[in-house]
């Protein structure tokens, strides 16, 4: 049964610190699986595109697409969190707590991936010069990270941290 905003009151309100908390766990679990995957396909899928394998060359540039994401994805993910924060559909409020639904996770991870694989794809070419290498790269982030980014929104949306605590409330 589907409630409508006069018997139910508007979700609590989401804070930038919560966004920006996100932002910061969320980039530490996917600096990882860069740096892993980036790595796993230059060295392995990087010769069948032409490019030469040097191992200490490879974790560098491993290293590089990886580090560089941390300053790119904090800023476009907090602004994806922001824009999203805008948008009503799929949120609730239950016993005063903010609820999202599992298709608002689902469509957060969508767009979110589509903008962040983009960044990983462009840092890749550049680092690597090999723009083979760098849609693998992007192409194979796409299955590891909307699987971990789910499980991270699903976990965030058992977080209150950040929530208003009454519903309606502004908060920074």
């Amino acid at each position: 049964m589907k409630c409508t905003s006069a018997t139910n009151p508007p979700p609590p309100k989401v804070s930038a610190k919560r966004s920006a908390a996100k932002a910061v766990s969320w980039r530490i679990i996917g600096t990882f699986d860069t740096l892993l995957l980036s790595w796993l396909v230059i060295t392995y899928l990087g010769p069948l595109f032409g490019r030469q394998v040097d191992h200490s060359d490879v974790l560098q540039a491993a290293t590089y697409i990886a580090v560089t994401e941390v300053v790119t994805k904090m800023v476009l993910y907090f602004v994806h969190e922001r824009g999203w924060a805008r948008i009503g559909w799929g949120v609730s409020s239950e016993s005063g707590k903010r609820k999202q639904s599992g298709w608002r996770s689902t469509s957060k991870t969508a767009t979110w991936r589509m903008i962040a694989s983009l960044d990983t794809t462009l840092l890749a070419w550049f680092f690597t010069g090999n723009l083979a290498t760098a849609i693998s790269i992007g192409g194979l982030e796409v299955i590891t990270k909307l699987i971990l980014y789910f499980f991270h929104e699903r976990a965030w949306s058992r977080i209150q941290y950040g929530i208003a605590n009454k519903p309606g409330a502004h908060s920074a």
